[in-house]
């Protein structure tokens, strides 16, 4: 066995992200009780981190859920429908379905509003379906598709209305502009491993007043026990035992939020433009184009790109694997036909995308790709 250290990992995909390196630094400390009162401390400074990312009311309950982003998603269902709810769903891509067949599964009715992949839904078709609704959800950042959905305006469309709005945040919180109280946002989850580039393993959420009523006023209990609202509540809010959660995940979770907001939500913003559009001028003369044809619908975190005609995607992706770069190909429909390169948190830095030019201009034969990449970027503070 060598002795040598292992090379360094170029992590390209729409998730997991490279970890912070303050993360990486959190998730050493050593094991405290889930009960210590610095860990309810900690637990403390990530709610108000939490409703500053997500853009809350002062007094929102916020929280970490322990699992991945799917649990963040299921909790909302969970909590929210009952039996023979009216749940109206957003469906482009692969996790809007998800969320279709996790409402069905707590008894919802569900009618689906869709687009053709690589579209955001449209407001109107919404808008034509919302009689007796008593919940919408939808997908902000359509990770499979690279699509970014018009939740602002679906919202607004229920202003005054008793309909509570949830929302899949994850790959947009944290790395791009989520107003939950200006919105009008009931529910809203992400993931630890996406935007924020901490472990994943927890699922940060975000629950309204309007929706903690909602709860309150179930004629059943909520079937699932892990993540009933009450018991997270009894743990985040009263510091009483509910279930032992992942410590040293909420130091790094802690730690690598903490580092989003002190580098500035506008500043993570334009970082992540900045890159996408490099990416693209590097990339375009090899006959890479935009999956998504307009330009507002484009997820700026997820850059979904189109392959060139007789490109070899499994062979290309093999290759530069065993260079130790990953990246991720189409899901589903899309398997074949695009490219989905993560620019979320860590990931969104110049050194990564720069290793993924070279190694592109080995395996093409083309040359002058990092160098319209590094003109790209000239300047830009990213």
């Amino acid at each position: 066995m060598s002795d040598s250290a292992p090379t360094e990992h170029v992590l390209l995909t729409p998730g997991p992200t490279p970890l912070h390196p303050r993360a990486v630094a959190a998730l050493l400390r050593p094991m405290l009780g889930h009960m210590d009162p610095e860990v309810f401390a900690i637990n403390d400074e990530i709610q108000a981190d939490l409703r500053t990312m997500y853009g809350t009311a002062p007094d929102t309950f916020t929280a970490l859920l322990s699992g991945t982003g799917s649990l963040g998603m299921e909790a909302g269902f969970a909590n929210l429908v009952e039996s023979g709810d009216e749940v109206l769903v957003c469906v482009n891509g692969s996790f809007g379905a998800r969320m279709a067949e996790m409402a069905e599964r707590y008894g919802a009715r569900v009618r689906v509003v869709t687009a053709p992949h690589g579209q955001a839904v449209r407001v109107e078709d919404v808008a034509a379906q919302l009689s007796g609704v008593q919940m919408v959800a939808v997908v902000h950042g359509e990770t499979s598709t690279g699509v970014l959905n018009p939740v602002p305006e679906i919202a607004q469309l229920l202003r005054g209305t008793d309909t509570l709005l949830t929302v899949d945040a994850v790959t947009t919180a944290g790395m791009q502009p989520f107003d939950m109280q200006g919105w009008g946002v009931d529910y809203a989850y992400t993931g630890a491993q996406k935007c924020l580039s901490a472990p994943p393993g927890v699922a940060p959420v975000a629950i309204s007043e309007r929706a903690l009523a909602r709860f309150a006023a179930r004629r059943t209990p909520t079937p699932l026990w892990y993540c009933d609202f009450e018991g997270l509540r009894d743990y985040w809010s009263r510091r009483a035992y509910h279930h032992t959660v992942p410590v040293n995940l909420h130091f790094a979770f802690h730690a690598a939020l903490r580092a989003a907001l002190d580098e500035g939500m506008t500043v993570r913003q334009r970082r992540v433009r900045e890159m996408g559009a490099a990416i693209q001028t590097a990339l375009a003369p090899l006959g890479f184009s935009p999956y998504v044809q307009r330009e507002a619908e484009r997820l700026p975190t997820v850059l979904a790109l189109r392959l060139p005609e007789g490109f070899d995607d499994a062979g290309i992706r093999a290759a530069l694997r065993r260079r130790e770069i990953s990246v991720t190909g189409g899901l589903g429909p899309t398997a074949g036909l695009i490219w989905r390169l993560g620019l979320m948190g860590e990931a969104a830095r110049p050194a990564p995308y720069r290793a993924l030019m070279t190694a592109l201009e080995d395996l093409l034969g083309e040359r002058g790709v990092a160098a319209r990449f590094d003109e790209a970027l000239a300047g830009v503070p990213v």
